[in-house]
């Protein structure tokens, strides 16, 4: 099955030539990624990868720029954190729409991982929202959001975890 997924990356300050790295990247494998150097010291990469499960398309592409960039940082893996018009854009539905589930099912919706100026939701609890409703949802789609959810939060949790070590006390005081 085909997986389209991104990795962001926080690069090297070694790791300046493009050029080189477009080029590692190519040694490594991640001949099926499209490389983005937008924003300076980042690097992103999205994904169009045949594997067969999103855990093993999304993991061997992490696993291949870090062959190839060693003292790359991975950032996020995406998509995981969106907002109600992603979520729209994604699965056929007008934001309108969207926003109507949203408040007319508020006490089952999933509660947004961040409220601000923009609301962002984990797109895997939103996708299994949609499902459970029997709303046609791409399985692909459902299983790379998972998958980089997961990711994500063990990253984080990975980092919280040392912070705490670090310090020597506990990253969350009560």
């Amino acid at each position: 099955m085909e997986y389209q997924f991104t990795l962001q990356f926080k690069l090297d300050p070694r790791d300046a030539n493009h050029k080189d790295l477009v080029e590692r990247l190519g040694e490594a494998g991640c001949t099926d990624a499209l490389a983005g150097l937008g924003v300076a010291g980042h690097l992103g990469l999205q994904f169009d990868r045949e594997a067969i499960s999103s855990d093993e398309a999304i993991q061997s592409a992490i696993a291949q720029v870090k062959k190839a960039l060693p003292g790359a940082v991975l950032i996020e893996v995406t998509p995981d954190l969106v907002g109600l018009t992603e979520v729209a854009d994604m699965v056929g539905f007008s934001r309108q729409n969207m926003r109507k589930l949203m408040l007319t099912h508020s006490e089952s919706f999933p509660a947004p991982m961040h409220i601000g100026s923009a609301a962002l939701w984990h797109l895997a609890l939103i996708l299994d929202f949609l499902s459970v409703r029997q709303y046609p949802v791409p399985h692909p789609l459902v299983e790379v959001a998972q998958t980089a959810m997961r990711v994500n939060i063990t990253k984080e949790t990975t980092l919280v975890d040392q912070r705490g070590h670090d310090t020597g006390r506990h990253a969350l005081a009560s």
